[in-house]
């Protein structure tokens, strides 16, 4: 059986069991699944996502708003950046 599959169908079994709404919630790349971004979401929490290169369509999407933000001179949207290399 594949590791991954285990995570990725007990992480929404987990956030289902805690009181989410208005907490914060932070999960490895694994976060970035559709339905459990979604499931945080609808349970009223705000979550980081930890977005890995491999992750293509998305990590572009991310550039180049971040870019795009960066060219306008925009404000009104903070954010941070932590990159780990190993």
């Amino acid at each position: 059986m594949d590791n991954w599959s285990n995570e990725i169908t007990a992480i929404p079994e987990l956030l289902e069991m805690l009181a989410l709404d208005g907490c914060i919630v932070n999960i490895d790349a694994m976060g970035c699944q559709k339905r459990i971004a979604q499931t945080i979401r609808y349970r009223g929490a705000d979550n980081v996502l930890s977005l890995q290169s491999n992750q293509l369509q998305l990590h572009e999407a991310l550039a180049e708003t971040f870019a795009a933000e960066q060219a306008e001179g925009v404000q009104s949207c903070d954010h941070d950046c932590h990159k780990t290399v190993n």
